[in-house]
């Protein structure tokens, strides 16, 4: 295999014309450039230069050669430059999961302060529910994941995963703007007892924290239909169909429902991220910065609306 240092010998001596110019152009002895060039000539079997008592030129193989040697050079630097931007947190590949309803609002906010600022960066974009993006994490195929965990379901941690936690996200009670609790601003979970409900599908547990909640409080809720998308959940509400827990995340357009909080210790959930301490994509750190910021920009409107 060719040697790249005596490559850039060879490469130095077609530049400057001589051993003596190209040594200095390295900082090395006139004698340690013949000898690289002379171990170079005998690894390939050719000679690479014609040797006069007041010159030196380049045969045509060593001609050929220090083309090879510029091009070598060339993509050298290009490599250097791109792994200098990869190492600075100019460019790469970052890739993120995320629950749905902080798509609506936290992760655009911290996505469009740390896209800005990085345009040669590729983001690139996984939702799904925590314990869907926990195990991707784990594996390597995620480099952070905006997650949620609920008192009432909280998901196995593992010991090669992080978790930071920014703030608790109210659950909210949705109920049609002629309901019964149409003026009220706050309501307590068993005086809601015999009402329909539209319901989740629950987490990987199987059974949605509004059924542990209901239980302990003595009943179980009739749950007249269940979406995850907390849009369609507001929208039926809105049609009638019943009231709804939905977390304040989720909540988007509430025009024609009247929105309440729900008094309860353990119905919220705790927003944060999690990480694999032993990720050193330097893109992550700048990342975390931008999701702490947006993180306390969300959870102070969250406290300003619902406190």
């Amino acid at each position: 295999m060719l040697n790249s240092a005596r490559l850039h010998v060879l490469l130095e001596i077609a530049r400057r014309g001589t051993i003596v110019a190209a040594a200095q152009a390295l900082h090395l002895s006139p004698s340690a450039i013949s000898h690289q060039l002379a171990r170079l000539e005998q690894e390939l079997g050719v000679a690479l230069v014609e040797r006069a008592p007041q010159s030196l030129r380049l045969t045509a193989a060593g001609a050929r050669l220090a083309e090879h040697a510029q091009a070598i050079a060339d993509l050298m630097a290009v490599a250097q430059d791109d792994l200098r931007a990869h190492s600075e947190g100019e460019a790469g590949l970052l890739r993120l999961g995320f629950f749905a309803s902080s798509g609506l609002d936290l992760l655009p906010r911290t996505l469009s302060a740390f896209a800005a600022q990085r345009p040669q960066v590729e983001l690139e974009l996984i939702m799904g529910q925590p314990h869907e993006l926990v195990p991707d994490l784990e594996a390597g195929r995620l480099d952070a994941a905006v997650v949620f965990e609920h008192p009432l379901d909280p998901w196995c941690r593992q010991a090669a995963v992080e978790v930071e936690m920014f703030f608790e996200e109210p659950q909210m009670v949705v109920v049609p703007l002629r309901h019964r609790l149409g003026r009220r601003t706050a309501v307590r979970l068993a005086e809601l007892e015999g009402e329909s409900w539209i319901g989740t599908r629950g987490g990987d547990t199987g059974e949605p924290v509004l059924e542990r909640a209901c239980a302990a409080e003595g009943f179980r809720p009739r749950v007249r239909c269940r979406s995850d998308h907390y849009q369609v959940t507001v929208n039926l509400a809105r049609a009638g169909m019943g009231i709804a827990l939905v977390p304040a995340l989720g909540l988007g357009d509430t025009a024609g429902v009247h929105v309440c909080r729900l008094d309860h210790p353990q119905l919220h959930r705790r927003i944060g991220v999690a990480t694999r301490a032993t990720n050193r994509n330097p893109l992550l750190r700048d990342f975390l910065v931008e999701l702490r910021s947006a993180a306390a920009e969300v959870r102070s409107l969250l406290e300003m609306q619902w406190s």
